[in-house]
């Protein structure tokens, strides 16, 4: 069955050419995907299939047409990985930036599954799928940081359980837009889809699910802000959202904050996960680590 993703065009991305503005809002699908569809004529603007050169205007409704995903082959790929720490149970990895974490339509080689799969031969646990094995949670593409996989079932259910239960510490670090007052602070708000950008999330408390993340300054930089976030749940986009909706969105991160970046040679939001710990699936005990903050991070807070 196909899906059916809608979009409606806004003021800041007039006569952008609808392959690269889909680009942009479909995260994890390839450019070559979109323009094969652009080609089928899966994609239309008020009702009529438009070419890859289209430019698009505010106040259109743009429709894409996602085919049913086929049973694609998964193939191990030799990535190197960052590991920060590894038994018979776990893996967790240090992702870099640009990185997708799972396999996903018109995407399915380079991500980190492609490299997990190598890495560990292939014993990763099933629950998630062909596309998600051993994915227990996830960060976003641009997002670097702690990410922890699962060798086996046993382990994903241990940690999936203690994930539902917020009981899992995860401590993140970001540059923020502008001064905050308070030394620290807590957003509530519930996360779900954007009403009309499937791309974003928004602060939705009608059809959102309950969203607490916890702040504090770390230093202060005049026009910004260093700070460290703690998610008590961990909804998509979360610390991304909440910092945007008390008006102190992420740097680098051009769905939320600012279209312009300040610092052109960023590559998405500056938000690094940083420590993550958790009681081991086998043993019961409390294990953390700490990834390091990635070079890009640390010159952009000396620069600062």
């Amino acid at each position: 069955m196909e899906e059916l993703l809608c979009f409606e065009i806004q003021d800041q991305d007039r006569n952008c050419r609808i392959d690269r503005y889909l680009s942009g809002q479909m995260e994890g699908y390839s450019r070559s995907f979109i323009q094969k569809l652009l080609k089928d004529g899966k994609v239309s603007v008020s009702g009529k299939p438009v070419k890859a050169s289209y430019k698009v205007q505010p106040g259109e409704r743009v429709e894409a047409l996602i085919p049913e995903p086929e049973n694609p082959e998964i193939l191990p790929e030799n990535i190197p990985l960052d590991i920060l720490y590894e038994d018979e149970d776990v893996l967790i990895v240090n992702k870099p930036k640009g990185m997708v974490v799972h396999p996903s339509a018109g995407h399915y080689s380079h991500t980190l599954v492609n490299a997990v799969m190598y890495h560990c031969r292939g014993q990763l646990s099933g629950i998630n799928g062909v596309l998600r094995p051993g994915i227990v949670h996830r960060i976003d593409m641009d997002t670097t940081g702690a990410l922890v996989v699962c060798k086996n079932d046993a382990s994903h259910q241990a940690l999936a359980e203690q994930l539902a239960v917020h009981s899992i510490t995860r401590k993140y670090r970001a540059l923020v837009h502008g001064n905050i007052r308070e030394d620290e602070g807590t957003v509530t708000g519930a996360i779900g889809r954007h009403p009309t950008d499937r791309k974003k999330m928004a602060v939705n408390e009608k059809n959102g699910k309950p969203a607490v993340t916890h702040y504090r300054v770390l230093e202060r930089f005049g026009a910004y802000t260093y700070i460290e976030c703690e998610l008590e749940t961990g909804r998509t986009h979360q610390i991304r959202v909440h910092m945007a909706s008390i008006g102190h969105p992420l740097v680098g991160d051009t769905v939320y904050g600012p279209k312009k970046c300040p610092f052109p040679k960023l590559q998405g939001q500056t938000l690094h996960a940083m420590v993550l710990g958790f009681r081991h699936p086998r043993t019961g005990e409390y294990l953390e680590v700490t990834a390091p903050l990635p070079q890009y991070f640390e010159k952009l807070l000396a620069e600062l």
